[in-house]
Order: C-alpha cells, then structure tokens, then sequence
C-alpha cells in the first residue's frame, strides 16, 4: 500500500466484517468501498484533477470517510474542515487552499449562508444527499506515495490557520506505527470521538480502516453518553483529550459504576492530563491500559508513555514512537543532555511537508537535521517549538511552549485569532489573550481588555465574538484593566499578563 485509499483495497476475510458504525446504521468494508468509489467519480466528472483541493465539511458520519477516500481515489487532496468552525473561519480555510470543491450537506450549506461568495477557486459544492452509489469503477491511481494527500488547519501563534500538508506516506506511517504501539487488530472496536480535522482523530479513521477494526463513530459527548457508547458497542479503545478525560473522571456518575470488561486501551494527547485523572483511570479500569501521548500536527505524534511507565514515571510525555527518533536540541544548536532543556526535535516518517502556500514559516519549523547530515539519511527535521527535557532512559518531560499557542481542550488556539475578533466588535481600545490553568480544559482562554468610550457590556462583547469564533475559542472570562503591561520594547508583555494572574489564583487557593 502506497496511497491513502488502498486501506480500503478488498481482502479475502472482508465479508460481512463491519467497518463503521454510525448511530443504528452501519457498513461494512464492502458497503465503503463503492461509497468512495462513487465519490471519487462524481469528483472527475466535476472536473477535479490530480493535486486539486476539495474541502469536507460534514459532521462526523459515514458519508465524511466514504468522501475522505474517494478524494483520495480521485487523485485530489482532502481538506476535512471542523463543522464547529463560523463560516467565515470555513472561508479562510476554503480562499487559503484554493478548495475547487466542497464537499457538505444541506445543512452545512445553508449555514454558511453567502461565506462561498467570491471565491473565484471553489468550481462546486457536491451534496452527499444528492450521491447515487452504484457499481463504478475507480480512477487509475495517478499519484505517488510522496504526493500531497490531505492540509489539516490548525492555529498559529500569529493569527489565522493554517494548513499542514501531509503525504500520503505520512498518513500511512502514522496509521502503521499507532497500530504497532497499541496493538490494534481486526478484534477491536474503536469509539471516535475527535474530529477528522483533527490529525489525532483522522488517524483512528486510518488505523481502524488498515487495521479491519470496528469504527464507532460518535461527535463530542457528555460523559454519562460516552460511558453508554463504550458499554452498548463493547469498545476496546478509546482516544481522548483532557477534557474528555477529565469530565468522566471529574463529574461523570456513570464513570464509577459502569464496568466495561471489554475496554483494553485508552490514550491521551492534545495536552498534558493531570496525575489526579490518571490514578482515577487506573483506578476504575484497573485491566485497561492507560497511554499518554505527545505530539503535533506538523509530525502527528512524537513520544508515547507505556503503560506499566504510567505510574513509574508520573509527568513523563514518554518516548519516541516506533520508527521516529526525539531529541531535545539546545540553543546553539547540539543535543542537549540528559537533565538539560531544548527544544524538541522529531525526525521520522510522519514529518510533515510544511505549511500550505507558508514557505518562510514552514523554514522556521522543518530544518536541516543538526544531527545526520544528508549523506546519513539526515534531511528535514521537525522543531516542535516545546522545550523538554530528556532522562538518561530517553524519556522526556514537557517543560513548557516555546510561542503563545493556548491549548484549550485539545485544540491549538491562536491568541491572534481571538484578538482579532474581540477588537471586531469596536468595544475595545486594546487587548491581550492569554491561556490560564485549568482543570478541566488545560487552558482556559482569558482576555484582557482596555475598554474602549463609554461602558463596557462583557457579555455582548462576547457574545459578538462568538460569531467570528468557534465556541471553543471564545474567551471564558474578559477583564478589563486601565492599561496592558508592556516590554521596554513598547510590546503587550503577554508574560507578565499570565504570570500575575497565576500568582493571584495561588494566593487565592491559599486563602481559602
């Protein structure tokens, strides 16, 4: 296999074995097939050629797998788009990668209202409601495994998203190597939670897929409805991030009194998990491995902590994942040694190919190997922009961001963006976005605002900005201060804005 869509190639033991479920509907690998099939052709007759861009915005259901590889037999590149996003968040991503094609439904069409005016790429939008899945047959493949096969979005430092460009190699790695480490096989059956805009849920898709396990797909979930999801379906695997994790550990009465005997793994990435919810896990699922994980959109996944690691090694993010190599890289450019920070440096198959139409940001993250020159397979290198520390066993700590992302419940949000937005409403004379601790979201997103005349109405600035924003990205809270903090270089002092606030949160946990 060397394209993305030869996961769903036929195989002798294919019959009748289910592949995706979907509330009371499900389909197996024989059902998938000519779905994706289908599309792909619908994609040609549109006029869709190899390298074209197609944008998928559904919720998650079987239609969005069926769309993802039929792009993929179409020789074209997926752009699946979070279906939380505002429509004016979908048009950057859709104007970004010059998309020749949506891919939606009804509802996501009307909700996006007049957002697709204007953009001179975008060819069509095809409707899934409007698919005919008969016996067609699939394009010649055209492409090669090196070829881009899929952007994913995701926030930066410095304002809107943008697009990681992934292989088909890189997609397949990652399928292959998670697979390795967790053990996945045709027996298990896999709860997706995430969205396939987010790397870490589009490669359980793959996974499960290569692998012939069971799919059961499923939006964000209260946790009283994840604990039924996981007992009805008899799930083996479940990935999350801390919010999800938190919330069953935290305030899910079901948590502790559902047992769930077939439940062998789950996993965490997204955001480091606090030690309190990883004894809680163990504690209730005490035959049920618990893996932590790292890792990043621009090199999928890094270091993996092993279970019988978890309660030796509390803090640790792990290891390098099968067939990649981690390092912690100093300043000046050597390996740091044991005990001693640097950023983290990731070389393997998963890295990614940069950033969309980005090449001067796509230099400052993938870079010559400081390790191996080309002659010894060294080429790019991923700079994860975090800075750890590695033991004397390879087993590394995270210490802290090397930019402002906030991560807030599993998602990279760019301080920038928000901003943007708040400043929109024309309420405000100045304002600063920060991440503050939280403990169920990671970070939580905390503005603060210099009003602007007259008084200041938080909550219809909030709610104004929510229009702009997806929901996870709206401040929680909004302060307003006579004036921001700045460097003695005139800049906000974003520094001291989080470390005040963390102080003030100390003293009031001491005092009560």
């Amino acid at each position: 296999m060397y394209l993305l869509h030869h996961l769903l190639g036929p195989r002798p033991d294919d019959a009748g074995r289910t592949a995706l479920v979907e509330g009371e509907r499900a389909v197996t690998h024989a059902e998938l097939r000519p779905e994706a099939h289908a599309c792909a052709a619908r994609l040609r007759a549109a006029g869709i050629r190899r390298g074209d861009r197609v944008a998928i915005l559904l919720p998650k259901c079987i239609a969005e797998c069926a769309a993802i590889f039929g792009v993929s037999h179409a020789g074209a590149v997926f752009v699946p788009v979070n279906p939380l996003l505002k429509p004016a968040q979908v048009r950057h991503i859709l104007a970004d990668c010059g998309a020749r094609v949506l891919i939606t439904d009804r509802a996501g069409l009307s909700a996006l209202g007049d957002a697709l005016d204007g953009l001179h790429d975008l060819a069509t939008a095809l409707l899934v409601e409007e698919a005919e899945v008969g016996a067609v047959e699939p394009p010649a493949d055209t492409a090669l495994g090196e070829d881009l096969a899929a952007i994913l979005y995701t926030s930066g430092s410095t304002g809107t998203p943008k697009g990681v460009m992934l292989s088909h190699r890189n997609l397949l790695a990652g399928s292959r190597i998670v697979a390795n480490y967790l053990s996945i096989t045709g027996s298990d059956r896999i709860l997706s939670l995430l969205p396939f805009s987010f790397d870490y849920g589009l490669n359980q898709l793959l996974t499960a897929v290569q692998e012939r396990a069971v799919l059961v797909l499923a939006g964000f979930r209260l946790g009283n409805d994840i604990v039924d999801l996981l007992a009805r379906h008899r799930i083996t695997g479940l990935a999350g991030v801390p919010t999800i994790w938190t919330i069953l550990a935290r305030a899910t009465p079901r948590f502790a009194t559902t047992p769930l005997p077939d439940l062998r793994y789950v996993t965490n990435s997204g955001g480091a998990l606090p030690t309190d919810i990883v004894a809680r896990l163990g504690r209730q699922w005490p035959r049920t491995d618990v893996v932590l994980m790292y890792g990043l959109t621009e090199a999928f996944r890094s270091t993996y902590l092993p279970p019988d690691e978890v309660g030796r090694r509390p803090g640790s993010i792990g290891r390098a994942i099968p067939e990649c190599e981690v390092f912690a890289v100093t300043p000046d450019g050597r390996r740091a040694a044991p005990g001693e920070p640097g950023i983290l440096v990731h070389r393997g198959p998963t890295v990614s190919l940069g950033y969309w139409n980005r090449p001067e940001e796509t230099a400052r993250v993938l870079r010559p190997d400081p390790l191996y020159a080309p002659a010894q397979g060294g080429g790019l290198v991923c700079y994860s922009g975090d800075l750890v520390v590695e033991d004397e066993d390879g087993y590394f700590t995270f210490v802290g961001r090397d930019d402002a992302m906030i991560k807030s419940a599993g998602y990279r949000i760019s301080p920038s963006e928000v901003e943007e937005a708040l400043m929109a409403t024309k309420a405000l004379r100045q304002v600063a976005v920060i991440g503050l601790p939280d403990a169920i979201l990671g970070q939580r997103v905390h503005a603060v605002a210099v009003a602007g005349e007259g008084a200041l109405d938080v909550p219809a600035v909030l709610l104004a900005a929510g229009e702009r924003l997806a929901a996870y990205m709206v401040p929680r809270s909004l302060e307003c201060v006579a004036a921001l903090p700045v460097t003695p270089n005139g800049k906000v002092d974003y520094k001291r804005l989080v470390a005040e606030r963390n102080a003030a949160d100390r003293i009031m946990d001491a005092a009560a």
